[in-house]
């Protein structure tokens, strides 16, 4: 029996972070280290801290990182990308050129007999349920916005989308701690969502930077899976039991 991997949020190429190429090589050095141990794998959004995609033209970058994912899926690995709101903006490149399956909202999929909902998480957190984030998550899902985008050239919209990425990360510094099970957003999202799907086992999501794994009732968890980028958190399903662990160069036992 193989296992189901889950990680998330990632921040490839942020601008805010030192030590670009170390993130991404410990990254492709997990990766590598489960390729023979894995099923599936789930990236949960945010993988990149900035995507966008022209007919002809992707960002400079992540070579490492596709090529270690279209090695899994060259291996019949699976590999889920869940768009987040730092890389929504991906079309056919991951799928056609990495044998992904891209996700652009929450899915519900069966692993093993259990159900698990599956979402980055943005847009799903009360805390962004605000007019200036519906009004900036609307102009980013806008189709007409997107191709205007596109008149721009690479040179000039790419610069300016990691400036804006990294701006924002510099404006809201550190993370929000977490907020008590009654008044976390993506945990009271679980909550109502639980009440009307009742069959579902496990709530991943990412998105908000912390470490979280609680039990809603007794047949569900809610899990936040953390970063990739400090923390390098990762959740490992083997069909019975699920786990959140660290991952640690040359020590961790994946």
């Amino acid at each position: 029996m193989k296992n189901y991997y889950f990680i998330s949020d990632a921040h490839l190429g942020c601008r805010a972070m030192e030590h670009r190429r170390t993130r991404e090589r410990r990254l492709v050095n997990f990766l590598d280290a489960i390729k023979h141990k894995a099923e599936a794998v789930f990236l949960l959004g945010d993988i990149f801290d900035f995507w966008f995609e022209y007919k002809e033209v992707v960002p400079k970058g992540y070579t490492r990182f596709l090529g270690k994912v279209s090695e899994l899926t060259d291996m019949g690995v699976e590999v889920h990308f869940f768009a987040g709101n730092h890389d929504m903006w991906c079309e056919d490149y991951l799928e056609t050129e990495c044998g992904v399956t891209v996700h652009k909202g929450p899915s519900t999929i069966e692993l093993c007999g259990k159900e698990f909902y599956i979402a980055h998480g943005h847009k799903l957190d009360k805390k962004d349920d605000n007019w200036k984030t519906r009004f900036m998550f609307s102009c980013f899902e806008s189709h007409t916005l997107r191709k205007m985008a596109k008149w721009i050239h690479p040179r000039w919209f790419v610069r300016f989308g990691y400036n804006w990425a990294k701006n924002s990360r510099q404006k809201h510094g550190k993370e929000r701690p977490y907020a008590g099970e009654n008044d976390e957003g993506l945990v009271v999202y679980a909550k109502n969502y639980l009440k009307t799907h009742p069959t579902i086992n496990y709530f991943m999501f990412g998105h908000r930077h912390i470490e979280l794994d609680i039990f809603l009732n007794r047949t569900c968890r809610c899990m936040i899976l953390g970063n990739w980028y400090d923390l390098c958190t990762y959740a490992v399903f083997d069909g019975e039991n699920m786990y959140m662990e660290n991952f640690i160069e040359g020590e961790t036992e994946l």
